[in-house]
């Protein structure tokens, strides 16, 4: 649901952006859709066309690497520098063991649509369509199902620890577990009147989760109970992230929300040019924000941002093949050399 609703925002841009962007080698633009940062300069972002782009200097330069994958991806996460997962359509789950430069297909079982996965050191969770939720205890070579008890498409996963963990999805689904996942809870509240597309926990207690129509809930008992927040903006509400300020912000389209007292209040900070924020991350002592057509970055107090203009995304179709080496990935527009 979210993936749709951002492209009738950012998808247009990039329709018209297409032009300037192909070449005579056919590359077109790509969507960006989520990125993950494992270390404190190391990060890689998604393009939903198959490419991931990785960073291994904090973002001066960008490398693009091919997936191999013929199906729409929707989500990333590294474990560490050099082991990660991107997972998408129809139940495909990739990894890779040596930083994105080659991927390989792990079984999973299922065709239902993965939309989200998570690590954390050898554990890993993946979810998606028709509640389906994945489990790895051996650094994702080998995956399980565990019942989550819902039938609604999964968008989030996060986990705080080995046994504490939660997550969501359409039509207001929250899901909590204190045993790693051998049993999901079904959280009921009044609370969640639209579909979710983010959650996480800062501590064993404080959580948010956030979606659709700007809706804002906080958890301050682990999950069991939440309560909606006053949000300063109706748009979607994407991710939730934390700053070396410990300052908490939330991805919204055209805003971000920031909240300088732990959550109890927010205001919206514009998001300089046409950008549609779907993701932020941390890498090293900077937030970054990921959007479909760019990137940008925590600057000065905190509180500005900048849009990197040097990292313009391109990459092949579905299925082509990406030249992986930093000069061929410069000459198609793939990776800049960042500020």
């Amino acid at each position: 649901m979210k993936h749709g609703k951002i492209a009738t925002g950012a998808g247009i841009c990039a329709a018209l952006m297409l032009p300037l962007l192909a070449s005579a080698s056919d590359i077109q633009h790509c969507y960006l859709r989520d990125a993950s940062s494992p270390a404190a300069s190391t990060a890689y972002l998604l393009c939903e066309q198959g490419l991931v782009y990785g960073t291994t200097n904090a973002g001066a330069n960008w490398t693009a690497h091919d997936t191999g994958a013929a199906v729409v991806l929707h989500s990333v996460s590294f474990q560490d520098p050099t082991h990660g997962f991107v997972v998408g359509d129809g139940g495909t789950l990739l990894a890779t063991e040596d930083g994105a430069k080659t991927w390989q297909a792990r079984t999973t079982g299922i065709k239902e649509h993965l939309l989200s996965v998570f690590t954390l050191g050898n554990l890993a969770w993946a979810g998606g369509f028709e509640g389906t939720l994945l489990h790895s205890i051996d650094g994702g070579h080998t995956w399980s199902k565990q019942n989550s008890g819902t039938t609604m498409a999964l968008e989030s996963v996060f986990f705080l620890d080995a046994d504490h963990g939660w997550a969501v999805g359409w039509s207001g689904t929250i899901l909590r577990t204190t045993d790693g996942g051998k049993t999901w809870q079904t959280i009921k509240t009044d609370a969640a009147q639209w579909s979710l597309a983010a959650v996480r926990f800062i501590d064993p207690n404080n959580g948010w989760a956030v979606g659709f129509s700007g809706q804002l809930l906080h958890s301050a008992d682990g999950g069991t109970t939440w309560k909606a927040q006053k949000s300063p903006t109706q748009s979607w509400l994407t991710s939730v992230a934390t700053d070396s300020a410990k300052r908490v912000w939330i991805a919204g389209d055209e805003n971000l929300l920031v909240s300088d007292d732990g959550g109890a209040n927010w205001r919206a900070i514009p998001v300089p040019g046409s950008f549609f924020v779907s993701k932020l991350f941390r890498m090293g002592d900077s937030l970054w924000g990921l959007a479909e057509l760019g990137i940008l970055r925590q600057v000065g107090s905190g509180l500005q941002w900048k849009h990197d203009e040097t990292f313009i995304p391109a990459g092949a179709r579905i299925g082509d093949t990406v030249d992986d080496t930093p000069t061929a990935a410069a000459a198609t527009g793939a990776t800049g050399k960042g500020k």
